[in-house]
């Protein structure tokens, strides 16, 4: 991955790239500290399925520790350069159609990012307001997809070759050095957009800076790879068994679409065939489970639920939680068996997890 990150955007300054594991209460991904990343041991799958965020904190060694957001309103400019420079990494490893489902899975998560926040949030601009917030509450798909998806719109108006140019350069001219929005906005547009007469308004930029939501002008996303999973699901809701479907070849991915595409209100009956077919509730991969659960909840399929609870008080990742306790509190009855989990959960969750639990769910009593 370094030697892939090298050819793209140039030389690696850090000398030495480490990976620690954490213990299973670090509350995220992972956490890109120069030279020594900190990763969720919920990357661990067993077969090299969730390298991508590997890829990630990798990425931040260029964009996030080389040039760095200057405020926290401009945390964008950390986390759209990484997951642009991620998906190129990993595409340079394992191809295009790989890296294809990675974005579709993040325009997946930023189009629910944005109907939860409202369309016309100012949450979903690039550049935000948090004079008087937690910076924390800017740590969703917004900065992530939404920056990376102002990038690939550039790449798809002036080409790949042109934007890589551009990024290298970037990272050259400010290497060690933080960056501000109104700064990059400068740059940009002397360094690429002007050259091209029109460009801005094609590319719509305040729009993207300023505005909420996805703009128009945003490129269709699409993975060849993920055609074919629809075409399986579709399959088994038309009647075809479960273990009839041409499974045997799909990366975690690709299954993740697949339980994403499930209808939302399916019988517990019909969970427990693909169970039976596919073993999601034995599954070791946090991803495939996280993804499987929300569904094993609403249907109050009740052979996953041992699994459930082993997940919930033994894994401290707020990206898998956060959803899971929710479908809980969605349930009859759900909001107290929430609670009783997490009471018992929470002395091992990280403290920037228990905050966001005490508020959805109640600070448990002593």
């Amino acid at each position: 991955m370094v030697v892939a990150a090298e050819d793209l955007y140039g030389p690696y300054r850090w000398e030495r790239y480490d990976l620690l594991v954490l213990p299973p209460s670090f509350p995220f991904g992972g956490m890109e500290n120069p030279r020594l990343t900190f990763v969720t041991p919920t990357i661990l799958a067993g077969d090299r399925s969730l390298t991508s965020l590997v890829a990630h904190e990798l990425a931040h060694s260029w964009s996030g520790n080389l040039v760095t957001n200057a405020t926290w309103n401009d945390f964008w400019l950390n986390e759209g350069f990484t997951v642009y420079f991620e998906r190129r990494i990993m595409e340079k490893l394992y191809g295009r159609p790989y890296s294809d489902m990675l974005q579709v899975l993040g325009h997946t998560g930023l189009l629910h990012t944005i109907e939860e926040l409202g369309p016309d949030s100012p949450d979903t601009h690039l550049h935000l307001a948090l004079a008087g917030r937690d910076p924390d509450e800017s740590l969703n798909e917004i900065a992530y997809e939404k920056g990376d998806y102002l990038l690939l719109t550039l790449e798809h108006l002036v080409g790949r070759e042109e934007l890589d140019t551009f990024i290298k350069e970037y990272f050259a001219r400010h290497s060690f050095q933080s960056m501000d929005t109104d700064s990059f906005v400068a740059y940009l547009r002397r360094e690429l957009l002007d050259k091209h007469p029109g460009l801005e308004e094609q590319v719509q930029l305040d729009a993207w800076i300023n505005g909420p939501g996805i703009p128009a002008v945003a490129p269709p996303v699409s993975s060849a790879r993920f055609v074919a999973v629809e075409q399986a699901l579709g399959q088994w809701q038309a009647g075809a068994a479960a273990a009839s479907l041409a499974t045997a070849e799909w990366s975690s991915h690709e299954w993740v679409h697949f339980l994403h595409g499930l209808p939302p209100a399916l019988p517990a009956v019909k969970l427990a065939e693909l169970d039976a077919a596919f073993g999601f509730t034995q599954s070791g991969n946090s991803e495939i489970l996280a993804a499987w659960f929300p569904h094993t909840i609403a249907a109050g399929y009740s052979a996953a639920d041992a699994a459930l609870h082993n997940f919930l008080t033994h894994v401290g990742r707020r990206k898998f939680l956060v959803p899971l306790y929710k479908a809980l509190l969605a349930t009859p009855g759900g909001a107290a068996r929430a609670r009783q989990i997490y009471t018992e959960a929470r002395p091992n969750y990280h403290a920037v997890a228990s905050v966001t639990f005490d508020a959805l769910l109640g600070k448990p009593t002593e």
